[in-house]
């Protein structure tokens, strides 16, 4: 366990924010959350567990404690004629994951590639692309509680998935850290190509097209759209995609007849948010030391490294202000504000 004081948070957000934190602690197991539970300093502080940062805003210094997972382990469980089953540390990239499991041909996860973040984080945010979330491949979540120290395991439902969302985003089990995730992969996948951009790249150049073959051409799709946040601050998808009522959406299509949309199967519609973005003339639009990148309206950028938060914020506020006058949608941050 490392344990460090009013460290900074530069390295420890993609955005590149300047923030500090009182306390930031790196876990590495079971054993370091045993002694972190038993002291009454800490058990007294505010604490926050992240990944990469990849999916978080901070607005202002962060006064508590940081915690993040060092839990590096990947444990093939067992497998049968179908599936193979894993145990994959909190710690671990999930684009490292993504990786080892499709070259070995094994499917289900392969649409996600090149999501930033971490595996445990990857399992709260219930992330997603391409037509493919997380939350359908895991089949629990082991947690540790800061407080008690019980360890439970979530089963997949028990975690209560919906878009981007799982019950360890509410408040009242935000005190449950997760340490490892069991996930559940195909031996003989159906490749899942529902996306038009990624279909098309896949059919024109593989004729018998294997999980590798989509991650690598998912990751080509993602470095031509998105900024590499080592070089440009971004979280990726800025803005939740809003879904609709039937009756909105064909209100809408009459106006805008050639809007992308997904249908889904209660009958509502998905809009791209960055559609509704970009059609408000907002793709690289600037607001001081933030922005909007210039080929992907859904991601909000930290143009010349010197924006805070609250810049971040404020640009966040506009845009959804343009969006609702023009649409009278509300479009709500996949980004997660930390004050």
């Amino acid at each position: 366990m490392e344990i460090r004081q009013n460290h900074s948070l530069l390295e420890h957000n993609t955005f590149g924010i300047r923030a500090q934190a009182d306390w930031l602690v790196s876990f590495h197991g079971l054993e370091d959350l045993s002694l972190l539970a038993r002291d009454e300093y800490f058990q007294e502080c505010r604490c926050l567990t992240i990944g990469e940062g990849s999916n978080l805003l901070f607005l202002a210094n962060f006064h508590g404690v940081i915690l993040h997972s060092e839990i590096q382990t990947i444990e093939r469980m067992c497998e049968d004629e179908e599936h193979v089953y894993f145990l994959v540390g909190s710690g671990v990239r999930w684009n490292d994951f993504v990786s080892l499991a499709s070259k070995e041909g094994l499917g289900g996860i392969e649409n996600l590639a090149f999501i930033p973040g971490e595996v445990g984080a990857a399992a709260i945010q219930n992330i997603g692309a391409y037509g493919m979330e997380i939350c359908e491949r895991i089949v629990a979540v082991h947690t540790f509680h800061r407080r008690t120290g019980e360890q439970r395991i979530f089963s997949r439902d028990e975690c209560a998935y919906a878009y981007r969302h799982s019950i360890f985003k509410e408040p009242e089990y935000a005190d449950y850290i997760v340490t490892h995730v069991h996930l559940r992969l195909d031996k003989n996948p159906t490749l899942r190509l529902d996306y038009a951009d990624l279909r098309e790249r896949i059919t024109s150049q593989y004729k018998t097209p294997t999980p590798d073959d989509v991650r690598r051409e998912v990751i080509s799709i993602r470095e031509s759209k998105l900024p590499n946040p080592k070089v440009v601050g971004n979280a990726g998808s800025f803005f939740m995609n809003p879904v609709v009522d039937a009756s909105v959406f064909e209100a809408l299509q009459r106006s805008y007849p050639n809007m992308p949309h997904y249908p889904l199967a209660d009958g509502r519609v998905k809009v791209p948010a960055g559609w509704l973005i970009d059609t408000c003339g907002l793709k690289g639009y600037r607001m001081g030391h933030a922005g909007v990148y210039e080929k992907q309206a859904l991601v909000l950028i930290n143009a010349d490294g010197e924006a805070t938060g609250q810049d971040i914020a404020r640009l966040a506020e506009h845009i959804q202000s343009e969006v609702m006058q023009r649409f009278s949608i509300a479009i709500e941050p996949e980004v997660r504000y930390i004050v």
